[in-house]
């Protein structure tokens, strides 16, 4: 879910780490990662998903039965618990507003309406301030919707922390914004199996692959270790509607 050109090979190594560890175990996984999948839900839903990641929303609302929970990469994400997450909304710095409040009457940039951390966090927080933003754009993707709002077309976006942070390193686009605000954190991205898996067999092989990443892809990727977060939790948080 944090895949970016300049982690593909950081991701092909990870990957090529959990793949000899699930073998050791007696686990069969694919030569390489699937990328640019179309469908999500069906790939997701697939009794041969091995290993797959993804977000709090469609976990709880799409895939709970489909799918078992192997666990949730900490990214270490300031003032979140470890596997925890939050968005933080961003706006032009040429924008003197300075809350989501005076964004009101603007327009908020989204990935789509299925993010957690793009659109429902964001949605949760701001109805609790008592308004909705008045127009609405989807780009598609969190760093479609910062871009949006760097060049104009959008006024304000709520993009997952851990994107953010890797768009700090990678996308100078960061220099022309500024976080507002931030949601209350929630769990993260977990990542999931087929049913029919061994979910603790994959947890086991997943935290070795973890602690055998070299220190240069591990800062990279920006993995600290694997945690349990409990099924409730992710049913827990709030779906805003309307």
């Amino acid at each position: 879910m944090y895949d970016r050109l300049e982690l593909t090979e950081a991701h092909g190594r990870f990957w090529e780490l959990i793949r000899r560890e699930l073998e050791a175990l007696g686990v069969a996984g694919p030569a390489s990662l699937s990328r640019g999948v179309s469908d999500l839900l069906g790939h997701w839903r697939s009794p041969d998903l091995v290993l797959s990641q993804t977000c709090g929303m469609p976990y709880r609302l799409e895939l709970r039965d489909a799918v078992a929970l192997v666990g949730t990469p900490d990214y270490g994400v300031e003032g979140c618990p470890p596997g925890y997450y939050r968005s933080l909304f961003v706006a032009r710095t040429s924008d003197e507003r300075s809350s989501p409040e005076e964004f009101a009457s603007g327009t908020f940039a989204f990935n789509e309406t299925m993010s957690q951390s793009g659109y429902n966090a964001a949605k949760t927080h701001v109805h609790a301030m008592g308004f909705w933003f008045a127009q609405e754009r989807q780009t598609g993707g969190h760093v479609a919707s910062a871009h949006a709002v760097a060049r104009g077309s959008a006024d304000i976006a709520a993009i997952d922390a851990v994107t953010w942070r890797l768009m700090q390193r990678h996308d100078p686009v960061v220099s022309a914004l500024r976080v507002v605000d931030a949601t209350t954190p929630t769990p993260g991205l977990p990542y999931i199996t087929s049913v029919r898996s061994d979910a603790h067999v994959i947890f086991a092989a997943v935290t070795q692959a973890i602690a055998r990443l070299s220190p240069q892809d591990r800062g990279a990727l920006g993995i600290l270790g694997l945690v349990t977060i409990p099924d409730e939790d992710y049913l827990a948080i709030p779906t805003s509607a309307g």
